[in-house]
């Protein structure tokens, strides 16, 4: 299956900060994969190498700004994006569009997280 994304990164100012964010309302793991000789912390999101699945990471580097001016990414929300966004705001980030029914391409949601980016969450329930 051909993907129209291959791989994200979602810049951030504060790694420990970020991973603790995403792993919690994503409920997923957050792999370390640092390098230092370029002074730069990187995690990567749980994903299905095996099968060519859509992956992606967080990064602190220089040059790696946080915005909600760019364009939306929209991470997999589960079966029920309500699960992940409730963890948004008790994990320190700010709701922007509540769960918001799109028709028969599901649910969407977006927030604000630790580091100042947009992020958007989509479900089909």
């Amino acid at each position: 299956m051909k993907h129209a994304i291959n791989w994200f990164e979602i810049p951030v100012k504060n790694y420990e900060r970020a991973k603790q964010f995403y792993s919690t309302v994503m409920d997923s793991e957050i792999t370390d994969h640092h390098m230092p000789e370029q002074n730069m912390k990187y995690g990567m999101f749980s994903y299905d190498n095996d099968n060519k699945g859509v992956g992606g990471g967080l990064i602190e580097a220089e040059g790696q700004n946080p915005t909600s001016g760019g364009c939306t990414l929209y991470l997999n929300g589960g079966e029920d994006l309500s699960i992940s966004l409730a963890k948004v705001e008790p994990s320190g980030g700010k709701i922007i569009m509540p769960k918001t029914d799109i028709g028969e391409n599901g649910f969407m949601a977006q927030f604000i997280d630790t580091e100042g980016n947009r992020i958007a969450l989509h479900s089909f329930m």
